[in-house]
């Protein structure tokens, strides 16, 4: 489970494992790991980045050249190379002038982007460390498991990936403070980046703003995705009846799921999927309207994946409710707009109905494990320093291999 940026133009040293980016190192490497994807190195955006740097301590070490060294105001020319070039944020930019956190000293710009800063959560230390996918002095991207929330919820209960990654932290000499960039569903695995300063945090959050931080799922759903649907474009709201449930709603918020692959298989259909906007449970969402929910999603009438099966000869697997040519609806969504009608709105405790209803004769088993079978399969995004292009691939979970297999599918590689 691995990626990082290829080397280019000497703006990527090595990394070992264990802290990566300790005092006197040199480099823009990740913590390499078997199976990773690789960047293009390519520049992203509009800032063509700071390139190599050395940290020492809590400070960044560069070396922009001439464009400084032969400057007769070296000043105005540091500030425009950090504004215009690096793409330093205006607010740190004038905050570090302030402070004293701009230097130059020989022939290097010094900048104070490593303070020490506490983790801002108590470290959890479990017998299964965090999984790092990729780590620099910048960013950090770790897989998510089943089963476990990004952040803690004000329950006060339970361990979280932010106490996870704190314990990482820690482990690695501390002074990092936990700060994650986006989420995922508690019962959705796939990566989750992280970053480990101010800088990362400012430009991370912007490119989340700009949806410039590109990533791909991997779902596994119920019934055969017709060729012709690869674009899902429905406004999701809450649902008024349920605390935690989503759905299409003409008043809720614009959201566009786009469907990129798919590969039908005789119990089900494994699909690939990118979000243009990230409206919470909005792949669940959206596919469930769409008459395919994904396997395990209870919430959004997703069957048990005990269920899923390779149809036998005769039988008659259910198809999605059409409304209209080209328009899909799925049983779960009829269900909840016949009980609107009735009065009974969905969530509600309706005889034969319970609130956490599934698909009529589909039952959980006791004791089942069964999630969303939903995947973040690839994290792509530009290194807030450098800006070249970092892709971290994470491999599907054993427990969704399995599934593919049970509904048809071969080995995969």
């Amino acid at each position: 489970m691995t990626a990082g940026p290829e080397d280019q133009s000497g703006q990527h040293g090595s990394a070992t494992e264990g802290r990566v980016g300790g005092p006197g190192t040199d480099h823009t490497a990740p913590l390499p790991r078997e199976g990773a994807g690789a960047g293009t190195g390519a520049s992203s955006g509009s800032f063509a980045g700071g390139g190599k740097w050395t940290r020492r301590g809590e400070w960044l070490e560069a070396m922009p050249g001439r464009v400084i060294t032969a400057a007769a105001d070296r000043p105005a020319a540091i500030d425009a190379w950090l504004l215009g070039v690096a793409g330093m944020p205006e607010k740190l930019h004038a905050r570090l002038r302030s402070e004293g956190g701009i230097q130059w000293r020989g022939d290097r710009l010094r900048l104070a982007l490593f303070p020490h800063r506490e983790a801002g959560i108590e470290p959890v230390w479990q017998e299964a460390a965090a999984e790092v996918l990729f780590e620099d002095d910048f960013c950090l991207v770790v897989h998510k498991p089943a089963g476990m929330a990004v952040h803690p919820d004000g329950s006060g209960s339970g361990v979280t990936l932010d106490h996870i990654v704190a314990a990482h932290y820690a482990a690695s000499g501390g002074g990092v403070a936990v700060r994650h960039i986006h989420r995922l569903d508690k019962d959705t695995t796939g990566p989750v980046l992280y970053a480990k300063n101010e800088y990362a945090q400012l430009i991370l959050d912007e490119e989340m703003r700009e949806k410039n931080v590109s990533r791909l799922y991997a779902a596994i759903v119920e019934g055969t995705v017709p060729p012709e649907l690869t674009v899902i474009e429905a406004p999701i709201g809450r649902d008024r009846h349920h605390a935690v449930r989503r759905r299409v709603s003409p008043g809720g918020q614009a959201a566009v799921t786009r469907i990129v692959g798919r590969e039908a298989l005789p119990g089900g259909t494994v699909v690939k999927l990118q979000l243009e906007t990230g409206r919470t449970h909005q792949i669940r969402v959206h596919l469930s309207h769409a008459g395919h929910p994904l396997f395990g999603d209870e919430l959004y009438g997703g069957s048990g994946w005990h269920t899923a099966v390779v149809p036998t000869a005769g039988s008659n697997p259910k198809q999605p409710l059409r409304t209209a040519p080209g328009q899909i609806k799925s049983a779960i969504t009829a269900w909840f707009e016949e009980q609107e009608k009735t009065g009974n709105g969905p969530g509600l405790q309706v005889p034969g109905k319970p609130v956490g209803y599934s698909k009529p004769g589909v039952k959980a088993k006791p004791g089942s494990s069964d999630r969303q079978a939903l995947h973040g399969e690839k994290l792509v995004f530009a290194h807030p320093w450098t800006r070249s292009r970092i892709e971290v691939a994470d491999p599907w979970p054993e427990d969704m291999r399995r599934l593919r297999k049970q509904i048809g599918g071969g080995d995969q590689e």
